[in-house]
């Protein structure tokens, strides 16, 4: 049994920690003055003297209510947080937890989607840096955007003790973010805060909220810096690049490669909008057009990206990226096992990395880096949809069908969101041809050539389908399509079991001659 006086002492220490001590004082010195106050001018001024006896009540009824808001809130200018000391540790870890939605777009045009998103990942990203906070991935709440499920039961699913959500409304240069920092346990707000400054300001309101809410969760201020961007317009070009850069489509890749152009021309020592610039010129090669002129620009911006900024671990995946279209495999895997040193949840490293083990044949590396590339970002259709289209090919008929399933729901999700993603359409159409509902994967195959008929990738990924289909004939003129537009690979061609059944055909031999003619060897394919 512990010493009473022990006991005594705690209490006390945890009374000063929460500042009850300063409150009370204030508050009797308060009470003091409002009670002169009363004395002197009740009776002059012809008050009841009943009045008097009311104002000794309500100051007297007063404390306790004082002293327990001080023990529960902390009133500080960065604005109101609820102490959570005691509550806001994951099982099994000491540190509080924290999950950052993407905020809600407040803008009267609705088209700030992606600046919304920027924002909330700067300071997700930021708030890792912190040691003693744990920060629930990108990957794992982002898929939340949107939701109209009450948000205790989002904390609760992503096991994280406290939710920051958030609004931006931008208009002009005049911008508002409203953040609030909720407690998964009960719902009480922690802190919250609305900013209405300059959209030039937007930089120090990441760095200002990601500093709050480790304020907020550690009890202690620990300034935290979101970007390494100088000029807000460069950072505004930088995320409307990312956002066409995710969509995989000629067009869209162009237009990406645009803003971060834009971007490195407001502020040519922005790092990621130089490996942005790098991804664009290299996805380009496997999606658009394998010109040396397309691979070299990777090569270049990929290594200014270093330059600026060697411990990041997305320019080393982005120089990566840039060896795979140059068919540099070794230094290809150099770089991102580099990235995944630096960020072991980097995405784009496994993913890329999977890719890189497809264009040698090796086939079962490249399923389990599929497969880690869909642990780190479950959300993703695209390496479960290639692991499964490998274990098709090697004859893992039942562990296909299993994961086929898991992929649908996957991509299911995804369409409800994004029902115009082609790849999201032409990717699954595979997952649910090898599960018999082939019905349904011809729908989603015409979708997808309906929305962009002259993208090669769309064309090429038709061509895999109706050969699996059977459809021989349909399938050579899909593949003959592909290789007319743009970039089709011979080595992924020749790995790709999903044409497996066009091998030995006189059009499929003259089709991968004149591939490898055209291009040698692009690394392009699905």
């Amino acid at each position: 049994m512990k010493n009473p006086f022990s006991l005594l002492t705690g209490f006390s220490a945890e009374l000063l920690r929460r500042k009850v001590y300063p409150v009370i004082v204030a508050y009797a010195l308060m009470a003091w003055v409002l009670l002169q106050i009363g004395e002197v001018t009740f009776e002059p001024l012809g008050f009841p003297d009943w009045l008097m006896t009311a104002l000794v009540i309500v100051v007297i009824s007063g404390f306790p209510v004082a002293a327990v808001l001080a023990w529960m809130f902390d009133i500080a200018p960065s604005g109101i947080r609820r102490d959570v000391s005691d509550s806001l540790q994951r099982d099994g870890d000491a540190r509080p937890s924290v999950a950052v939605l993407p905020f809600v777009d407040m803008s009267q045009e609705q088209d700030q989607a992606y600046f919304c998103e920027g924002v909330a990942e700067e300071i997700l990203n930021a708030l890792t840096q912190l040691e003693s906070l744990q920060v629930v991935s990108r990957t794992s709440s982002f898929r939340y955007a949107g939701s109209k499920e009450d948000i205790q039961a989002i904390g609760r699913k992503l096991d994280a003790s406290a939710i920051l959500e958030g609004s931006v409304r931008k208009s002009g240069d005049n911008l508002r973010v409203t953040a609030q920092l909720v407690k998964v346990s009960d719902g009480f707000h922690l802190w919250s805060k609305t900013f209405d400054r300059k959209f030039e300001d937007v930089f120090s309101i990441q760095d200002e909220i990601a500093t709050c809410i480790g304020e907020s969760l550690l009890d202690t201020l620990v300034p935290v810096t979101t970007t390494t961007c100088c000029d807000v317009k460069a950072y505004d070009f930088y995320l409307r690049g990312k956002q066409f850069l995710n969509r995989f489509r000629k067009v869209d890749l162009e237009f990406a490669r645009q803003m971060f152009e834009r971007s490195i021309e407001k502020d040519p020592e922005f790092a990621a909008a130089w490996a942005g610039y790098a991804d664009s010129y290299s996805l380009a090669v496997m999606y658009a057009g394998a010109t040396p002129s397309y691979r070299e620009s990777a090569r270049r911006a990929s290594e200014r990206a270093l330059e600026l900024q060697p411990e990041s671990g997305e320019a080393h995946a982005s120089a990566g990226l840039a060896h795979l279209v140059r068919e540099e495999f070794e230094d290809a895997e150099r770089e991102f096992n580099k990235a995944i040193e630096l960020k072991p949840d980097l995405f784009e490293a496994f993913y890329y990395f999977g890719r890189t083990r497809f264009h040698q044949g090796d086939m079962q590396t490249a399923a389990d880096y599929f497969a880690k590339a869909a642990a780190v970002n479950p959300d993703d259709y695209q390496s479960r949809l290639l692991r499964v289209q490998i274990l098709r090919g090697e004859g893992n008929i039942d562990q296909a069908k299993d994961e086929a399933r898991e992929a649908i729901e996957v991509v299911e999700r995804h369409l409800e969101w994004h029902p115009d993603d082609v790849r999201a359409l032409h990717l699954g159409a595979g997952s649910l041809s090898l599960l018999g509902q082939i019905e349904r994967a011809e729908d989603w195959l015409q979708r997808a050539v309906k929305i962009d008929p002259q993208d090669p990738i769309v064309l090429y990924n038709l061509a895999c389908n109706y050969s699996n289909m059977g459809k021989v004939e349909r399938a050579l003129d899909y593949l003959a399509r592909a290789a007319e537009v743009g970039a089709v690979s011979a080595d992924w061609m020749k790995n790709d079991k999903d044409l497996a059944n066009l091998h030995g055909h006189p059009r499929y031999a003259a089709l991968l001659n004149r591939v490898s003619d055209k291009l040698q060897g692009a690394p392009a394919g699905v």
